[in-house]
């Protein structure tokens, strides 16, 4: 567990591998963007900033590389800044830019968002800083806004459960591998030059996206999920390839549900839902159903812990330690495209319902996420949902707009009505 009267803290597990990934033209990147209901003062934004950094202590932090490994280290540097919102989101971070803050806060109109490296916190520790700052620019504004969950007081101080390293802490006496197929459909494009990034969002009710799932028999997520990957079958076969591949994706999971924590740094494995087409044609019940019973017998905690367990072995193995860091992060980054990349034909993240005190509810309109960028240029895809506005982001580098147009237009036969907007130009 990190110290925080101590200089410095060692990575956790996802913070490890983020950080061996980082390059100058790339980031693991996430945004979150709350469009409120009146327009923001950027004024009250920066206060709000200000009284919330100190409240959460493994974001104030800034990157360091020693020897053998890269760290964190508490960050006392003046920031982090708001700044007006840019075009092309989640840029990669650089440590030293922004005085070496691994945080963004922007606004634009009625908007703001925050930009979190994700070696720093997983999407759970983003939100509730989120969470937390918007109440307190609310505050500013002179709302009265309680404590409530998922948020946290200002006014007590960090407690050492939120900064923990829970891989570590639940790491057991089995480790294995996850099974996971050597190679599925990449579904890639081609790339755009540095740095554009594309982003489209659809708008659509939640009530409708329930009333779809809830006749199939499965959560919203299992059935967005089963949607995806139909159109991504849809979309290998029109390509005519010699022999198609299996269509995968990299659904995370919150490790939080199954190991009781409240760390806010990262806590979550991948679990890999799959449909091969060689089996035949298959319908969306049954990719919906084979998702829903897939994510069933693979969300475990038996099986989830002896994945993470093997991580943690590989990051405390002594010989490794020992490796210097230009030795071992391009290992990391091997191992990464071989089984974060590889088998996988897109990321799909969703982390539900956006919950707020009914204090601050009437002044947020919609949330919205954007996963930055991936290694390879395809789309990531994410999700959000408040009130009843559920929001999917597809995002990425690639040029053409094929899988999300697919996507979207699929939802609409199937009598989902979808808003949709882009960057694109």
């Amino acid at each position: 567990m990190a110290n925080w009267d101590t200089p410095w803290y060692r990575l956790d597990n996802a913070g490890t591998m983020y950080s061996a990934l980082q390059k100058e033209r790339y980031s693991a990147i996430y945004r979150f963007s709350a469009w409120m209901t009146e327009k923001v003062d950027p004024e009250a934004l920066q206060r709000a900033v200000d009284r919330t950094m100190p409240r959460f202590p493994s974001f104030a932090v800034r990157m360091r590389r020693g020897l053998f490994w890269s760290y964190l280290e508490p960050n006392t540097a003046p920031g982090p800044f708001i700044k007006p919102d840019v075009a092309d989101p989640c840029q990669p971070v650089r440590y030293k830019e922004d005085n070496g803050w691994l945080i963004r806060v922007y606004y634009y109109f009625h908007r703001i968002s925050i930009e979190v490296f994700h070696a720093v916190s997983d999407g759970t520790g983003g939100l509730v800083f989120f969470r937390t700052l918007l109440a307190a620019y609310l505050e500013e504004l002179g709302h009265k806004i309680p404590p409530g969950p998922g948020l946290l007081d200002l006014n007590e101080p960090p407690r050492p459960e939120e900064w923990e390293d829970a891989y570590l802490r639940y790491a057991g006496k089995t480790a294995r591998a996850p099974v996971l197929m050597k190679r599925a459909y990449p579904n890639l494009g081609e790339s755009e030059p540095f740095y554009t990034f594309h982003v489209t969002m659809g708008f659509m009710p939640v009530d409708k996206v329930k009333e779809k799932s809830k006749a199939m028999g499965v959560s919203i997520t299992e059935y967005m999920a089963a949607v995806l990957l139909q159109v991504l079958m849809e979309k290998q076969h029109r390509e005519r390839p010699h022999r198609e591949l299996p269509v995968a994706l990299a659904v995370p999971v919150d490790l939080r549900g199954l190991f009781p924590s409240e760390t806010l740094r990262n806590f979550i494995l991948t679990v890999q839902p799959v449909i091969d087409p060689n089996l035949g044609d298959w319908t969306l019940e049954e990719i919906a159903s084979q998702v829903h019973h897939s994510m069933r017998q693979h969300v475990t905690a038996k099986e989830l812990q002896a994945v993470f367990t093997r991580n943690v072995r590989y990051q405390t193995n002594p010989v490794l330690r020992c490796l210097p860091f230009f030795l071992k992060d391009p290992v990391v980054a091997l191992s990464y495209r071989s089984r974060g990349v590889r088998p996988y034909s897109a990321v799909f993240t969703n982390p539900g319902l956006f919950k707020v005190p009914p204090e601050m509810a009437p002044h947020i309109e919609h949330m919205e996420v954007v996963l930055g960028q991936a290694t390879v240029a395809r789309p990531h895809v994410s999700s959000i949902s408040y009130g009843n506005t559920m929001e999917i982001t597809f995002a990425g580098t690639q040029k053409d707009a094929q899988t999300e147009r697919d996507f979207f237009r699929a939802l609409v036969r199937l009598g989902i009505p979808v808003k949709v907007v882009s960057n694109r130009r």
